[in-house]
């Protein structure tokens, strides 16, 4: 339930970063590559669809970014997506189609599938973000524990070493984040589940399946 196939159709991203992806078995192995696979994409891009305002950052043409957006390369800004007032792109940031980033909203390393919302005062940091996936106001990404250990993903019993300090979160497709909430580091959210508002999130959250609490789970009815 938490690898790159379970979490992601890879069709709404770039086919580059599909190709990339679709060579690892978990999502966090390729965080590592995310500086490297936007230089590669970004040689690519053709200069009547991209402006290239400075070095090793594109943006789409028909991409609306405001004058107080501050932009850092490497970074690729695909077709009709939306950067908001004083949002903070940092660096390593691959966002798809038709996403939103919103006011002071702040990217780091990161993949942004097609239709991404993160509109409103979100840290989104070493998080790989599935398609049509939607972090409401104030909703967080945590990517490195307060021991600053290496950061594992547990699922019940087991428990995935990833060999990294730095893991924020991986929503599957469709993943709802209510308001105000935290993705502690190494979670996983499985596609189409919705994360009630305030909540401290850790873990594996199944697909289709609406988190209320740590305590309290249930799957969705069909």
């Amino acid at each position: 339930m938490y690898t790159i196939t379970d979490l992601y159709d890879l069709t709404h991203t770039y086919p580059q970063a599909a190709e990339y992806l679709s060579k690892f078995t978990y999502p966090w192995e390729a965080l590592a590559g995310i500086t490297d696979l936007i230089l590669e994409i970004g040689k690519t891009l053709s200069l009547d669809e991209y402006d290239h305002p400075s070095e090793d950052v594109w943006i789409a043409k028909d991409a609306k970014v405001f004058a107080t957006a501050y932009i850092g390369g490497p970074c690729i800004i695909g077709h009709n997506t939306e950067v908001r007032q004083c949002a903070f792109v940092r660096g390593s940031a691959l966002v798809g189609e038709n996403c939103v980033v919103g006011n002071s909203t702040e990217l780091k390393n990161v993949i942004l599938f097609d239709n991404v919302q993160v509109p409103h005062y979100n840290y989104v940091g070493d998080s790989i973000l599935g398609y049509k996936s939607h972090m409401g106001a104030g909703s967080i990404t945590s990517n490195v524990k307060s021991d600053k250990q290496l950061v594992v993903i547990k699922n019940g019993d087991e428990q995935i070493e990833t060999g990294r300090k730095k893991v924020g979160a991986m929503l599957g497709d469709r993943v709802e984040v209510g308001c105000n909430s935290v993705l502690n580091p190494g979670t996983v959210i499985g596609r189409d589940s919705n994360v009630y508002p305030t909540s401290c999130v850790r873990g594996v959250i199944p697909a289709d399946s609406i988190y209320k609490d740590q305590g309290n789970i249930v799957i969705k009815r069909k």
